[in-house]
Protein backbone atom coordinates (compact mmCIF):
# COMPACT_ATOMS: atom_id res chain seq x y z
CA UNK A 1 0.00 0.00 0.00
CA UNK A 2 2.83 2.42 0.90
CA UNK A 3 4.36 1.79 -2.51
CA UNK A 4 1.15 2.76 -4.33
CA UNK A 5 0.73 5.91 -2.21
CA UNK A 6 4.29 6.89 -3.10
CA UNK A 7 3.61 6.25 -6.80
CA UNK A 8 0.49 8.39 -6.65
CA UNK A 9 2.38 11.39 -5.27
CA UNK A 10 5.23 10.89 -7.75
CA UNK A 11 2.67 10.93 -10.57
CA UNK A 12 1.12 14.08 -9.14
CA UNK A 13 4.49 15.80 -9.06
CA UNK A 14 5.32 14.60 -12.58
CA UNK A 15 2.05 16.02 -13.90
CA UNK A 16 2.79 19.39 -12.32
CA UNK A 17 6.29 19.35 -13.79
CA UNK A 18 4.79 18.56 -17.21
CA UNK A 19 2.52 21.60 -16.91
CA UNK A 20 5.63 23.76 -16.51
CA UNK A 21 7.19 22.15 -19.57
CA UNK A 22 4.00 22.48 -21.64
CA UNK A 23 3.66 26.13 -20.67
CA UNK A 24 7.32 26.80 -21.43
CA UNK A 25 7.21 25.21 -24.89
CA UNK A 26 3.68 26.33 -25.79
CA UNK A 27 2.16 22.82 -25.96
CA UNK A 28 -1.43 23.99 -26.11
CA UNK A 29 -4.82 23.04 -27.53
CA UNK A 30 -6.35 25.71 -29.74
CA UNK A 31 -10.13 25.49 -30.35
CA UNK A 32 -11.29 24.32 -33.79
CA UNK A 33 -14.58 23.25 -35.38
CA UNK A 34 -14.52 19.96 -33.47
CA UNK A 35 -13.73 21.56 -30.13
CA UNK A 36 -16.22 21.91 -27.32
CA UNK A 37 -14.10 24.57 -25.63
CA UNK A 38 -13.35 28.17 -26.56
CA UNK A 39 -10.20 28.93 -24.58
CA UNK A 40 -6.61 27.76 -25.01
CA UNK A 41 -5.66 24.94 -22.61
CA UNK A 42 -2.44 23.00 -22.00
CA UNK A 43 -2.35 19.85 -24.10
CA UNK A 44 -0.81 16.46 -23.45
CA UNK A 45 -1.62 16.08 -19.75
CA UNK A 46 -2.50 12.49 -20.57
CA UNK A 47 1.20 11.73 -20.83
CA UNK A 48 0.75 10.76 -17.19
CA UNK A 49 -0.60 7.38 -18.37
CA UNK A 50 2.73 6.63 -20.07
CA UNK A 51 4.70 7.90 -17.08
CA UNK A 52 2.55 5.69 -14.87
CA UNK A 53 3.48 2.61 -16.90
CA UNK A 54 7.16 3.55 -16.68
CA UNK A 55 6.80 3.82 -12.91
CA UNK A 56 5.09 0.42 -12.90
CA UNK A 57 8.12 -1.02 -14.70
CA UNK A 58 10.50 0.66 -12.26
CA UNK A 59 8.72 -0.71 -9.19
CA UNK A 60 7.40 -4.07 -10.41
CA UNK A 61 9.80 -5.15 -13.13
CA UNK A 62 9.98 -5.47 -16.92
CA UNK A 63 8.21 -8.82 -17.30
CA UNK A 64 5.60 -7.14 -19.49
CA UNK A 65 8.27 -5.52 -21.67
CA UNK A 66 6.42 -6.00 -25.01
CA UNK A 67 3.44 -4.06 -23.62
CA UNK A 68 5.70 -1.41 -22.08
CA UNK A 69 7.65 -0.97 -25.32
CA UNK A 70 4.41 -0.86 -27.29
CA UNK A 71 2.82 1.85 -25.17
CA UNK A 72 6.07 3.84 -25.30
CA UNK A 73 6.03 3.70 -29.10
CA UNK A 74 2.38 4.59 -29.56
CA UNK A 75 2.25 7.24 -26.84
CA UNK A 76 5.57 8.71 -27.99
CA UNK A 77 4.43 9.25 -31.58
CA UNK A 78 1.09 10.60 -30.31
CA UNK A 79 2.90 13.11 -28.11
CA UNK A 80 4.98 14.28 -31.06
CA UNK A 81 1.74 14.62 -33.04
CA UNK A 82 0.30 16.75 -30.23
CA UNK A 83 3.20 19.16 -30.70
CA UNK A 84 3.58 19.04 -34.49
CA UNK A 85 0.92 17.43 -36.66
CA UNK A 86 2.15 14.23 -38.32
CA UNK A 87 0.80 12.33 -41.35
CA UNK A 88 -1.90 9.79 -40.52
CA UNK A 89 0.10 7.11 -42.34
CA UNK A 90 3.10 7.58 -40.03
CA UNK A 91 0.95 7.41 -36.89
CA UNK A 92 -0.71 4.25 -38.17
CA UNK A 93 2.66 2.59 -38.75
CA UNK A 94 3.58 3.20 -35.11
CA UNK A 95 0.14 2.10 -33.91
CA UNK A 96 0.33 -1.19 -35.79
CA UNK A 97 3.90 -1.77 -34.58
CA UNK A 98 2.83 -1.12 -30.98
CA UNK A 99 -0.19 -3.40 -31.32
CA UNK A 100 2.02 -6.11 -32.82
CA UNK A 101 4.16 -5.91 -29.67
CA UNK A 102 1.01 -6.21 -27.57
CA UNK A 103 -0.01 -9.33 -29.50
CA UNK A 104 3.48 -10.73 -28.93
CA UNK A 105 3.09 -10.06 -25.22
CA UNK A 106 -0.24 -11.87 -25.28
CA UNK A 107 1.54 -14.85 -26.86
CA UNK A 108 -0.97 -15.19 -29.70
CA UNK A 109 1.25 -14.69 -32.75
CA UNK A 110 0.75 -17.78 -34.87
CA UNK A 111 1.55 -17.66 -38.57
CA UNK A 112 -0.86 -20.53 -39.23
CA UNK A 113 -3.65 -18.11 -38.29
CA UNK A 114 -2.05 -15.05 -39.90
CA UNK A 115 -5.33 -13.74 -41.29
CA UNK A 116 -6.92 -13.77 -37.82
CA UNK A 117 -3.90 -11.87 -36.48
CA UNK A 118 -4.27 -9.24 -39.21
CA UNK A 119 -7.98 -8.82 -38.50
CA UNK A 120 -7.20 -8.58 -34.79
CA UNK A 121 -4.58 -5.91 -35.38
CA UNK A 122 -6.98 -3.87 -37.51
CA UNK A 123 -9.74 -4.20 -34.89
CA UNK A 124 -7.48 -3.19 -31.99
CA UNK A 125 -5.90 -0.25 -33.83
CA UNK A 126 -9.39 0.86 -34.86
CA UNK A 127 -10.58 0.58 -31.26
CA UNK A 128 -7.63 2.69 -30.11
CA UNK A 129 -8.56 5.44 -32.57
CA UNK A 130 -12.24 5.26 -31.63
CA UNK A 131 -11.16 5.85 -28.03
CA UNK A 132 -9.24 8.89 -29.28
CA UNK A 133 -12.23 10.20 -31.27
CA UNK A 134 -14.42 10.10 -28.18
CA UNK A 135 -12.11 12.34 -26.14
CA UNK A 136 -13.70 15.73 -26.77
CA UNK A 137 -14.97 17.22 -23.50
CA UNK A 138 -13.64 17.63 -19.98
CA UNK A 139 -13.57 14.43 -17.99
CA UNK A 140 -14.89 11.97 -20.54
CA UNK A 141 -11.60 10.15 -21.21
CA UNK A 142 -10.61 9.94 -17.55
CA UNK A 143 -14.06 9.00 -16.36
CA UNK A 144 -14.65 6.36 -19.02
CA UNK A 145 -11.23 4.82 -18.42
CA UNK A 146 -12.08 4.62 -14.73
CA UNK A 147 -15.39 2.92 -15.59
CA UNK A 148 -13.49 0.19 -17.45
CA UNK A 149 -10.46 -0.31 -15.21
CA UNK A 150 -12.45 -0.64 -11.98
CA UNK A 151 -14.54 -3.64 -13.18
CA UNK A 152 -11.40 -5.14 -14.74
CA UNK A 153 -9.60 -4.80 -11.39
CA UNK A 154 -12.49 -6.58 -9.67
CA UNK A 155 -12.52 -9.42 -12.21
CA UNK A 156 -8.75 -9.68 -12.04
CA UNK A 157 -9.02 -10.09 -8.27
CA UNK A 158 -11.41 -12.99 -8.88
CA UNK A 159 -9.76 -14.62 -11.90
CA UNK A 160 -6.16 -13.41 -11.99
CA UNK A 161 -5.39 -12.76 -15.67
CA UNK A 162 -2.84 -9.93 -15.33
CA UNK A 163 -0.61 -8.36 -12.69
CA UNK A 164 -3.02 -6.42 -10.46
CA UNK A 165 -0.33 -3.81 -9.79
CA UNK A 166 -0.51 -2.79 -13.45
CA UNK A 167 -4.21 -1.98 -13.17
CA UNK A 168 -3.74 -0.17 -9.85
CA UNK A 169 -0.95 2.05 -11.21
CA UNK A 170 -3.05 2.78 -14.31
CA UNK A 171 -5.94 3.77 -12.02
CA UNK A 172 -3.65 6.05 -10.03
CA UNK A 173 -2.48 7.75 -13.23
CA UNK A 174 -6.10 8.12 -14.28
CA UNK A 175 -7.04 9.70 -10.96
CA UNK A 176 -4.20 12.21 -11.25
CA UNK A 177 -5.34 13.15 -14.74
CA UNK A 178 -8.97 13.41 -13.65
CA UNK A 179 -8.00 15.79 -10.84
CA UNK A 180 -6.81 18.32 -13.42
CA UNK A 181 -9.26 17.55 -16.23
CA UNK A 182 -12.58 16.40 -14.70
CA UNK A 183 -13.70 19.98 -14.21
CA UNK A 184 -16.48 22.24 -15.52
CA UNK A 185 -16.16 23.74 -19.00
CA UNK A 186 -13.42 26.33 -19.15
CA UNK A 187 -11.79 25.22 -15.89
CA UNK A 188 -9.73 22.21 -16.95
CA UNK A 189 -6.03 22.63 -16.22
CA UNK A 190 -5.10 20.39 -19.16
CA UNK A 191 -6.44 18.16 -21.91
CA UNK A 192 -5.32 14.58 -22.46
CA UNK A 193 -4.12 15.14 -26.00
CA UNK A 194 -3.66 12.23 -28.37
CA UNK A 195 -0.92 10.93 -26.08
CA UNK A 196 -3.43 10.55 -23.24
CA UNK A 197 -6.36 9.06 -25.12
CA UNK A 198 -4.17 6.68 -27.14
CA UNK A 199 -2.09 5.59 -24.12
CA UNK A 200 -5.15 4.99 -21.93
CA UNK A 201 -6.81 3.06 -24.77
CA UNK A 202 -3.67 0.93 -25.14
CA UNK A 203 -3.76 0.06 -21.44
CA UNK A 204 -7.47 -0.75 -21.51
CA UNK A 205 -7.15 -2.94 -24.62
CA UNK A 206 -4.18 -4.80 -23.14
CA UNK A 207 -5.94 -5.64 -19.87
CA UNK A 208 -9.30 -6.36 -21.53
CA UNK A 209 -7.57 -8.53 -24.11
CA UNK A 210 -5.89 -10.54 -21.36
CA UNK A 211 -9.31 -11.11 -19.78
CA UNK A 212 -10.82 -12.27 -23.09
CA UNK A 213 -7.89 -14.57 -23.86
CA UNK A 214 -7.94 -16.06 -20.36
CA UNK A 215 -11.68 -16.72 -20.30
CA UNK A 216 -12.19 -17.32 -24.04
CA UNK A 217 -15.20 -15.00 -23.77
CA UNK A 218 -15.18 -12.22 -26.38
CA UNK A 219 -18.48 -10.82 -25.04
CA UNK A 220 -16.44 -8.92 -22.43
CA UNK A 221 -16.04 -6.40 -25.23
CA UNK A 222 -19.23 -4.99 -23.68
CA UNK A 223 -16.83 -3.09 -21.39
CA UNK A 224 -16.28 -0.77 -24.39
CA UNK A 225 -19.89 -0.78 -25.51
CA UNK A 226 -20.91 2.84 -24.95
CA UNK A 227 -17.94 4.32 -26.79
CA UNK A 228 -18.33 1.72 -29.51
CA UNK A 229 -21.97 2.47 -30.26
CA UNK A 230 -21.55 6.25 -30.18
CA UNK A 231 -18.44 6.21 -32.37
CA UNK A 232 -19.58 3.58 -34.90
CA UNK A 233 -23.04 5.07 -35.44
CA UNK A 234 -21.57 8.56 -35.73
CA UNK A 235 -19.18 7.29 -38.40
CA UNK A 236 -22.12 5.70 -40.25
CA UNK A 237 -24.02 8.97 -39.97
CA UNK A 238 -21.12 10.95 -41.42
CA UNK A 239 -20.78 8.47 -44.30
CA UNK A 240 -24.48 8.96 -45.06
CA UNK A 241 -23.83 12.72 -45.12
CA UNK A 242 -20.90 12.15 -47.54
CA UNK A 243 -18.48 13.84 -45.14
CA UNK A 244 -14.72 13.48 -45.03
CA UNK A 245 -14.14 11.20 -42.03
CA UNK A 246 -10.75 12.80 -41.43
CA UNK A 247 -12.27 16.25 -40.99
CA UNK A 248 -12.97 17.69 -37.54
CA UNK A 249 -16.61 17.53 -36.44
CA UNK A 250 -18.99 17.79 -33.48
CA UNK A 251 -21.54 15.10 -34.30
CA UNK A 252 -21.03 12.60 -31.48
CA UNK A 253 -23.94 12.27 -29.09
CA UNK A 254 -21.86 13.54 -26.18
CA UNK A 255 -20.86 16.60 -28.25
CA UNK A 256 -24.48 17.44 -28.98
CA UNK A 257 -25.25 17.13 -25.29
CA UNK A 258 -22.37 19.42 -24.31
CA UNK A 259 -22.69 21.95 -27.13
CA UNK A 260 -26.18 22.19 -28.63
CA UNK A 261 -28.01 21.19 -25.43
CA UNK A 262 -25.67 23.23 -23.26
CA UNK A 263 -25.09 20.51 -20.67
CA UNK A 264 -22.10 20.94 -18.38
CA UNK A 265 -19.09 18.89 -19.51
CA UNK A 266 -18.72 17.11 -16.19
CA UNK A 267 -22.40 16.15 -16.24
CA UNK A 268 -22.12 14.59 -19.70
CA UNK A 269 -18.88 12.84 -18.75
CA UNK A 270 -20.47 11.52 -15.56
CA UNK A 271 -23.44 10.15 -17.53
CA UNK A 272 -21.10 8.22 -19.84
CA UNK A 273 -18.94 7.07 -16.94
CA UNK A 274 -21.81 5.86 -14.75
CA UNK A 275 -23.68 4.23 -17.64
CA UNK A 276 -20.60 2.27 -18.76
CA UNK A 277 -19.85 1.32 -15.15
CA UNK A 278 -23.39 -0.02 -14.75
CA UNK A 279 -23.14 -1.95 -18.02
CA UNK A 280 -19.90 -3.57 -16.85
CA UNK A 281 -21.22 -4.26 -13.35
CA UNK A 282 -24.31 -6.06 -14.66
CA UNK A 283 -22.06 -8.15 -16.93
CA UNK A 284 -20.03 -9.22 -13.90
CA UNK A 285 -23.16 -10.08 -11.89
CA UNK A 286 -24.73 -12.22 -14.65
CA UNK A 287 -24.44 -16.01 -14.58
CA UNK A 288 -21.09 -16.93 -16.12
CA UNK A 289 -22.43 -18.72 -19.19
CA UNK A 290 -22.01 -18.10 -22.92
CA UNK A 291 -25.76 -17.69 -23.44
CA UNK A 292 -26.15 -15.06 -20.73
CA UNK A 293 -23.05 -13.09 -21.72
CA UNK A 294 -23.73 -13.01 -25.45
CA UNK A 295 -27.41 -12.35 -24.94
CA UNK A 296 -26.50 -9.42 -22.70
CA UNK A 297 -24.00 -8.04 -25.23
CA UNK A 298 -26.56 -8.19 -28.05
CA UNK A 299 -29.31 -6.75 -25.86
CA UNK A 300 -27.20 -3.82 -24.63
CA UNK A 301 -26.02 -3.11 -28.18
CA UNK A 302 -29.59 -2.96 -29.49
CA UNK A 303 -30.80 -0.75 -26.64
CA UNK A 304 -27.92 1.71 -27.01
CA UNK A 305 -28.40 1.86 -30.79
CA UNK A 306 -32.08 2.66 -30.37
CA UNK A 307 -31.34 5.32 -27.75
CA UNK A 308 -28.71 6.88 -30.02
CA UNK A 309 -31.06 6.98 -33.02
CA UNK A 310 -33.94 8.46 -31.00
CA UNK A 311 -31.61 11.07 -29.50
CA UNK A 312 -30.26 12.10 -32.91
CA UNK A 313 -33.71 12.22 -34.44
CA UNK A 314 -34.85 14.60 -31.72
CA UNK A 315 -31.82 16.85 -31.37
CA UNK A 316 -29.61 16.66 -34.47
CA UNK A 317 -31.47 19.58 -36.04
CA UNK A 318 -29.83 21.80 -33.43
CA UNK A 319 -26.44 20.89 -34.85
CA UNK A 320 -27.64 21.65 -38.36
CA UNK A 321 -28.74 25.08 -37.13
CA UNK A 322 -25.28 25.58 -35.61
CA UNK A 323 -23.60 24.69 -38.92
CA UNK A 324 -25.93 27.06 -40.79
CA UNK A 325 -25.01 29.87 -38.41
CA UNK A 326 -21.32 29.44 -39.29
CA UNK A 327 -22.07 30.19 -42.94
CA UNK A 328 -23.75 33.50 -42.22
Amino acid sequence: MIKFIFIFFVLLVLELVYFKVADRYNIIDKPNERSSHKSIVLRGGGIIYLLGMWLYAAFFGMELWPFLLGITLVAGISFVDDIHSLPDSLRLVFQFAAMFLMFYGWGILNWESWWIIILGLIFCVGTTNVYNFMDGINGINGGYTLAILLPLAWLNHQIGFVDQSLIIVALLADLVFCFFNYRPKGKAKCFAGDVGSIASAFIVIFVLGKLILTTGDFSYIVFLELYGVDACLTICHRIMLHENLGQAHRKHAYQLMANELGMEHTVVSTIYTVLQLVIAAVMILLPNTVAWHWGYLIGVSLVLCVVYLVFMKKYYHLHEEYLASLKK
